[in-house]
C-alpha cells in the first residue's frame, strides 16, 4: 500500500492549431488531492471534466504541465510507468487474443523475469481471489464481458501494485453484471488492502465503491469527502445536483416575509414553503435564490394535509418506489414515495416539503449558503 497525493496539478492541452482557439485550456486545474494509504478513492464527474486525464498522471501516460504527484514517499512526475508500482484496468479490455487467460495474466511477470514456479504460484493465487480460475486455459475470444473484466482487474493485480488504478472498468457490461461485479470490486478491495483510485461517472459506482469521492468539473475539484458528506452536505449546486438519483430537486425562488415568517414562493406556483429558522439570518423579504431539496424529503399528505394542491405531471411506478413529478412553474419537481396508489396524469396530491431539509444556494455563484453563517 501506498499514500498518494497530487499537489497542485495541471493539465494545459495546446489547441493553438485549431480552428477554434482557446484560452487557458486546463483539463486539469491545480487539483490537490490526499488519499490514504489503503483507501479507495473515486474520481467522480460528467464527460470531459478531467478525471480519466487525471488518471493517467498520475499512471504516467499523460504528461504533466505543472505541479507534483507523489506515491508514498516518492515524487514520480519523472518515472515511467514500470516504475511507479502501479497496477492499470481499463475500460478496454485490450488482452492479448493469441494467449490464453494464464498466459494473459502471467505475461507482465514473464516480462519481469519472474521465476517460473513464482509466476504460476502467484497466476492461481490471484485466479482464486478473483474467482476464475476455470477460465485459465480459455481463450479471450470464449469469454464474457464481465468475464474479461476480471481477467483485466487480476492482470493489474498479481503485479502486486502499490496502487491501483481502475478507468471505468464496468463501463462495457450491463446493468445486472455492472452490480455483481461492484460487490467484487469492494470485495476484492478489502481483501487485498490496495490503495485504489477509480474513474467513473456512475454516481451510484461511486456511492457504493469508495471511502471518499472527488468529484469534478470542467478540470476543477468540487468537493472531496465520505459518500454521505457529499450526499449530505453539498459545498455547491453542481454537487448537489450530480449526486442522487433521481436528482436534488432546485429551483429559483423569491423569498417572501408574512406576519413574522419567510417562505420560499415560485413564480407561476402557489407552492410555499417554509424557510426553517436557521436561515433567517441569511434571508431576506424579496430576496432571489436557489432552493435544493430530494426527492424522498417530498411527501404526499393526507386528508386533513395543509400541503399545496398539486397536479401529478407524471407517475413512474419502479417496483420498490414511486416517482412522481409535478410542475412547479417551468419546473418539474420529482418525488420519491412508497405509497402503492397507481396515479395518473392530472390527479391532484397535497404536496408538503420538510423544510428542514431544503439547501440553499446562491443564485449567481452556484455556492452553497449555510445557516449560521
Amino acid at each position: 500500500m501506498a499514500k498518494l497525493t497530487l499537489k497542485n496539478l495541471y493539465k494545459r492541452y495546446d489547441n493553438s492549431g485549431k480552428k477554434h482557439k482557446t484560452v487557458n485550456n486546463f483539463a486539469v486545474n491545480d487539483l490537490n488531492l490526499d488519499c490514504r494509504d489503503g483507501e479507495f478513492v473515486a474520481l467522480l464527474g460528467p464527460s470531459g471534466c478531467g478525471k480519466t486525464t487525471t488518471l493517467r498522471m498520475i499512471a504516467g501516460l499523460e504528461d504533466i504541465t505543472k505541479g507534483e504527484i507523489f506515491i508514498g514517499d516518492r515524487l514520480v512526475n519523472n518515472l515511467h510507468p514500470k516504475d511507479r508500482h502501479i497496477g492499470l484496468a481499463f475500460e478496454d479490455y485490450a488482452m492479448y487474443p493469441p494467449l490464453t487467460v494464464y498466459e494473459n495474466i502471467a505475461f507482465n511477470l514473464r516480462a519481469k523475469k519472474v521465476d517460473k514456479a513464482e509466476i504460476d504460484r502467484r497466476v492461481r493465487e490471484i485466479a482464486k481471489l478473483l474467482r476464475c480460475e476455470e477460465l485459465l486455459n480459455m481463450m479471450p475470444v470464449k469469454l464474457s464481458g464481465g468475464q474479461k473484466q476480471r481477467v483485466n482487474i487480476a492482470r493489474a493485480i498479481v503485479r502486486r501494485p502499490e496502487l491501483l488504478l481502475m478507468d471505468e472498468p464496468l463501463s462495457h457490461l450491463d446493468g445486472k453484471m455492472r452490480q455483481a461485479m461492484r460487490v467484487e470490486i469492494k470485495r476484492l478491495h478489502n481483501e487485498i488492502e490496495c490503495t485504489s483510485v477509480y474513474v467513473t461517472h456512475d454516481q451510484l459506482e461511486a456511492m457504493s465503491l469508495a471511502d471518499r469521492i472527488a468529484i469534478m468539473d470542467l478540470g476543477v475539484l468540487q468537493q472531496f469527502g465520505t459518500p454521505m458528506e457529499v450526499y449530505d452536505d453539498p459545498v455547491n449546486e453542481f454537487v448537489a445536483a450530480f449526486i442522487g438519483e433521481p436528482p436534488m430537486n432546485i429551483l429559483k425562488t423569491k423569498v417572501i416575509k408574512h406576519e413574522g415568517e419567510f417562505f420560499f414562493t415560485f413564480e407561476e406556483s402557489n407552492l410555499r414553503i417554509l424557510v426553517p429558522r436557521r436561515y433567517y439570518n441569511k434571508v431576506s423579504d424579496g430576496m432571489l435564490v436557489k432552493m435544493g431539496v430530494r426527492p424522498m424529503d417530498l411527501y404526499i399528505g393526507g386528508a386533513d394535509s395543509k400541503g399545496t394542491p398539486e397536479r401529478v405531471a407524471m407517475f413512474e411506478n419502479l417496483g420498490d418506489e414511486r416517482r412522481i413529478g409535478v410542475r412547479v412553474g417551468d419546473n418539474l419537481m420529482m418525488l420519491i414515495t412508497e405509497d402503492e396508489t397507481r396515479y395518473r396524469q392530472g390527479d391532484v396530491i397535497r404536496l408538503e416539503v420538510n423544510g428542514e431539509k431544503t439547501h440553499l444556494f446562491d443564485i449567481e455563484t452556484g455556492d452553497r449558503i449555510r445557516s449560521g453563517q
